[in-house]
């Protein structure tokens, strides 16, 4: 039990320091106001400009400390209401703009992990089979090129290569199109942030498996007998993926990274591009919003992986 709440008051801690940071960087760093109102904000001379001022700050909380601003805006997030963007309209509201664009950047983080382990772990069995062969030597250079590659880089070979060039998949995405096309113009983008952090997993997965293939319980299944790809798959790969579960959730933060540079390589018009525009615009309520929730979810992922190593491995309780 002390573990589990350990765990849990841990990241609640974290989610409040990271939305505590970014809300005081964002309104220390620039000017609220001027961004809502643009020139009128300072022009205090005028009194149709003053009566627009008091009505932002009032409508903004930005007549009131810092601190209390940032305990009202955290008391409307955690209901679910992210304020609406800054403009002189207020329109339309943040809430609105990640419902629109929080599936599409979902979609592209779910296809591109779950691509990363599909090509990950054979590729890793298949290297520590023949381990410091002529295979397994190629094998490393193409991981060392693809971990050494920019995401920007990668991205526009494949779209050039895959896309313009021959016209194998799609070159945009397209928001209102059905799902199963919505999907395929996903893949080469997917596949884009997918093999850099396959190139990790392989590594990582391939070294365990040769050091578990050392161990005395494998030569042990060995001397019954046991088949080789019994014994790579049944017995040596169980124990090897301890690490892989941890890095597959870590990298999870470097895939939504990689996801800003490939919306926009690619048009998706994702939380991504979202937090590019608004970042540009200075809009503080999309990028408070974006940040959170991007946040949260690493918080609760970490969370989760660290549940699941506990089950895999019931020392981890222990420590």
């Amino acid at each position: 039990m002390k573990f589990w709440v350990s765990r849990l008051v841990g990241a609640f801690a974290l989610i409040l320091t990271v939305s505590a940071i970014t809300f005081g960087a964002m309104n220390i760093l620039g000017d609220p106001l001027f961004n809502i109102l643009g020139p009128t904000a300072g022009d205090v001379s005028n009194p149709e400009s003053v009566a627009k001022i008091e009505a932002a700050e009032a409508q903004f909380n930005l007549d009131k400390p810092l601190p209390v601003r940032w305990a009202l805006w955290l008391g409307d997030f955690v209901t679910g209401d992210f304020g609406v963007q800054f403009s002189a309209t207020g329109q339309p509201p943040v809430s609105d703009l990640i419902a629109e664009r929080l599936p599409r950047s979902l979609m592209l983080l779910v296809m591109a992990q779950t691509m990363a382990v599909i090509i990950s772990v054979p590729w890793a069995i298949w290297s520590a089979a023949k381990a410091n062969s002529a295979v397994d030597r190629t094998s490393t250079v193409m991981t060392f090129l693809l971990i050494g590659m920019p995401t920007f880089a990668l991205g526009i070979i494949l779209k050039y290569g895959l896309s313009i060039r021959f016209d194998w998949f799609p070159a945009t995405f397209v928001a209102n199109d059905p799902f199963w096309t919505r999907a395929w113009q996903m893949f080469l983008p997917a596949l884009t942030l997918a093999l850099p952090s396959a190139a990790v997993y392989q590594r990582l997965l391939r070294t365990d498996l040769i050091t578990t293939l050392q161990e005395d319980f494998i030569l042990t299944a060995r001397s019954k007998g046991v088949s080789k790809r019994n014994v790579l798959f049944k017995h040596a790969l169980r124990p090897s993926l301890f690490s892989f579960i941890t890095i597959a959730g870590v990298t999870t933060g470097t895939l939504i990274g990689g996801a800003l540079v490939v919306e926009q390589i690619f048009r998706i018009p994702g939380l991504g591009s979202a937090i590019v525009e608004a970042i540009l615009r200075e809009d503080f309520p999309v990028v408070l919003a974006i940040v959170m929730i991007v946040t949260i979810t690493l918080v609760v992922l970490n969370v989760l992986i660290d549940i699941l190593y506990s089950i895999i491995d019931p020392r981890v309780r222990a420590s």
